[in-house]
């Protein structure tokens, strides 16, 4: 697979988590609780901009899902291994509300999730 790009989106960010599925894996699935490996790209819904990307750093990141935002947490389950999900992820499932103390707090997030590998 190659790094995605992440379509601007029109319209009002969603309230929910909003899941999609581009390409559906083969593999394995990912369960809740479990831990993944993955490939991703993360934007601002508002702006299109890029805040971060494995793929800049060349390699995958794995990490057991109940340490990750609750969007990841909830949207992740049940995708199968070489499949690439796009989740849309509210505030109140990423960095919580303006002011909440994180750079990305009170934002509206766009991933794309490759999973590379599950357990």
């Amino acid at each position: 697979m190659t790094k995605p790009e992440i379509d601007f989106q029109d319209g009002p960010a969603p309230t929910e988590l909003v899941v999609k599925d581009l390409v559906l894996g083969e593999g394995a699935e990912a369960v809740p609780g479990g831990t993944v490996e993955v490939h991703y790209v993360g934007v601002e819904y508002d702006t299109g901009e890029e805040f971060d990307s494995s793929w800049n750093r060349g390699q995958t990141i794995e990490f057991p899902l109940n340490n990750l935002i609750a969007g990841w947490q909830q949207g992740i389950p049940g995708m199968k291994i070489g499949g690439r999900r796009q989740l849309t992820v509210p505030p109140e499932l990423a960095y919580g509300p303006a002011g909440a103390g994180h750079r990305l707090s009170g934002k509206t997030l766009v991933f794309v999730i490759d999973l590379v590998n599950a357990r």
